[in-house]
């Protein structure tokens, strides 16, 4: 990372981040040119592994470029605030908070781990419990994304 001064590696103050962020943006391999997707996601952190579920329509580009290529890129954002400094475009820019990592996508098939990736999608999302039966799991595709790395990197607003 080029900005040392910026990075952030207690991994409480990521996952804060993460709980923040409600849109994951989804890098995908597709031939001469990438393919970013944003999606909403759910997310685990056990035993040091980072996953994120997502959910999506049974077909489609996304789908078959993951078939193809399960190497992925992730990023998420949050507390963008715009840092206004005066009379100098330059002196302009943005507080925030970043997550970025690799990993690899796979599908969920399990009818069970399904709603259990469902809950923890929505969960996020919402702030709320809900039910899932499992006709309504197997109405969409479910694919979760296991990170290999990870880096996060924060700008807080600057204190006057």
């Amino acid at each position: 990372m080029r900005r040392k001064d910026r990075e952030v590696t207690d991994i409480n103050e990521i996952l804060q981040f993460i709980n923040t962020a409600k849109v994951l943006h989804l890098g995908l391999y597709d031939g001469a040119y990438p393919y970013i997707v944003p999606l909403n996601f759910g997310y685990t952190y056990e035993d040091g592994v980072l996953t994120f579920y997502m959910h999506g329509a049974k077909e489609g580009r996304k789908l078959d470029l993951m078939k193809l290529n399960p190497h992925v890129f992730i990023e998420l954002e949050c507390n963008i605030v715009p840092v206004e400094a005066g009379d100098v475009a330059c002196n302009y820019g943005t507080a925030y908070a970043s997550v970025m990592g690799s990993g690899t996508a796979s599908f969920v098939e399990d009818p069970a781990e399904k709603i259990k990736a469902l809950n923890i999608l929505m969960k996020h999302q919402t702030g709320r419990e809900f039910t899932f039966t499992e006709p309504m799991a197997a109405s969409v595709a479910v694919f979760k994304v296991t990170l290999d790395s990870f880096t996060a990197k924060s700008r807080p607003v600057p204190q006057p």
